[in-house]
């Protein structure tokens, strides 16, 4: 099937699968690329913990942090189903710098990330990340915002009037009536953002080697792999990557690397039309989505 074709009957898929997606998947080694609606920015979830990894290990390398430092950071004491970590925590725990990067970034703890973002604010993360010459991924808040939406206000037979809120109180312009999804409010990027970020990581860029390495060594560590990974992990791949979700958003940004020397960068961020906290179908179809234009790319 030829390029515009097969964009035309992926859209499709989406749509009929109850997801808006943006995507974009790159070739590192040629910049060939195929995406849909890439430029548009979305809410980023958790996938803002990659640019706080960035600025404190950058920071470090700097001498302005020390890695070791060991920092007494109170229990998140969050009990809704999502939350990792140090989040679910009862009591308090005294942690190196080094460590809270491994459960912000892996494990996608939302406490250990904001013991960081309390070490390097999001202006600052932001003004880090304006310096490398990355642009498109606006930091504006740490994660604490994120364990407070309208789906902590419903019991769990209700959540998915929460789901059902997140979908329809939007507006045309992307604003929203819930904070965390507005994105004149929120942390953004757009698939186009995150992959450029990926390369930047991968590739020889204004990132400092080491810096770039430990990056890439969190991600190749990220523990959640249900969204993904199933279509990107094999005996020949390695799989590299990290998810953002929030209320009725689904993120993945990684990247794949081939036995036989390729490798593509990988963004897939999508809205779901459908109002239900567990949907394990748009987890696949994203996948299969992502697996899809590689696997086209692969053929040109």
């Amino acid at each position: 099937m030829s390029t515009e074709p097969l964009l035309s009957d992926l859209r499709g898929q989406l749509r009929d699968g109850g997801l808006h997606g943006c995507l974009l998947v790159r070739d590192l080694h040629t910049g060939d690329e195929l995406g849909i609606d890439p430029d548009t920015q979305l809410p980023s979830a958790s996938l803002v913990k990659v640019p706080l990894a960035l600025a404190t290990l950058e920071r470090i390398r700097r001498g302005e942090l020390d890695g070791a430092t060991m920092l007494d950071v109170p229990p998140g004491r969050i009990t809704t189903p999502g939350p990792t970590g140090l989040s679910r925590f009862r009591h308090p725990v005294r942690i190196a710098v080094d460590d809270l990067l491994y459960l912000s970034t892996c494990v996608s703890d939302g406490t250990a990330a904001d013991a960081l973002f309390d070490l390097t604010p999001p202006a600052q993360v932001a003004e880090i990340l304006h310096e490398l010459g990355l642009r498109g991924i606006t930091v504006r808040h740490g994660m604490r915002e994120l364990s407070e939406t309208p789906v902590e206000r419903f019991d769990a037979a209700q959540v998915h009037l929460a789901h059902a809120l997140a979908i329809d109180a939007g507006t045309s312009g992307r604003g929203h009536r819930v904070p965390q999804l507005d994105t004149t409010r929120a942390n953004t990027g757009s698939a186009r953002a995150w992959v450029e970020l990926l390369q930047a990581l991968w590739t020889p860029s204004s990132i400092h080697p080491e810096v770039a390495l430990r990056v890439r060594d969190l991600m190749a560590h990220n523990v959640l792999r249900h969204r993904l990974a199933p279509d990107f992990s094999s005996d020949a791949t390695t799989w590299s990557s990290k998810t953002g979700t929030l209320l009725n958003l689904r993120h993945e940004i990684g990247i794949v690397e081939h036995s036989d020397g390729q490798v593509f960068a990988v963004a897939v961020l999508t809205e779901s039309l459908v109002p239900a906290n567990s949907q394990p179908g748009a987890e696949a179809l994203m996948a299969q989505v992502a697996r899809t234009l590689r696997d086209h790319l692969r053929q040109l």
